[in-house]
């Protein structure tokens, strides 16, 4: 059984900055590459599945969202971190899009060319249309993480959280897993 945790980038991963482009900008949350590292050794495929609107709007280039991705990957795989496929949906939120989260698409791309049990498997995110990508697909559990936006979204917006499970960051997320698959 082939399971995944599929990640959202900004504000999951790393912090959210408008329209993040350039490399140099990254800030990787700490810790992150070692609860990443917990997961993978557990047996999880770790996917990022992220909405980089700024590309429809112009503001940069999908070479310029690759750069900042190859850097993440470079920057996380020095913990032992590995990303099976890093998805991403260029387009703006007014424009037609096949995996343009909550859209589900991305998900069963990767279950197809992964061999995936979305049943087994968890979107993390820190907006409330992570969450519905995750529970779009069928994934076992979307979790909300209070970085980026979460914080603000677990205040106002408590009533739509009811089928998510809310932490604080990836280290607590990591922890809430691997708890969950020993209950």
């Amino acid at each position: 059984m082939n399971r995944a945790i599929f990640l959202d980038r900004d504000g999951t991963l790393i912090a959210e900055k408008n329209y993040l482009h350039r490399p140099e900008d990254v800030e990787i949350f700490p810790g992150a590459g070692a609860a990443l590292k917990r997961l993978a050794d557990a047996g999880f495929n770790l996917i990022i599945v992220t909405n980089q609107s700024g590309i429809g709007r112009g503001y940069f280039t999908l070479a310029d969202a690759e750069r900042v991705n190859a850097h993440l990957a470079r920057e996380l795989a020095r913990d032992g971190v590995r990303f099976g496929k890093i998805y991403i949906a260029p387009e703006a939120p007014d424009q037609p899009s096949r995996g343009r989260k909550p859209s589900p698409q991305f998900l069963f791309d990767a279950r197809d060319e992964f061999d995936l049990n979305l049943a087994e498997s968890f979107m993390v995110g820190d907006k409330l249309i992570d969450l519905e990508c995750g529970w779009n697909a069928g994934v076992k559990k979307s979790i909300l993480v209070r970085t980026g936006y979460g914080a603000e979204l677990a205040k106002k917006s408590a009533e739509k959280l009811s089928r998510a499970v809310v932490v604080n960051d990836l280290k607590e997320m990591t922890a809430w897993i691997l708890d969950s698959l020993n209950r």
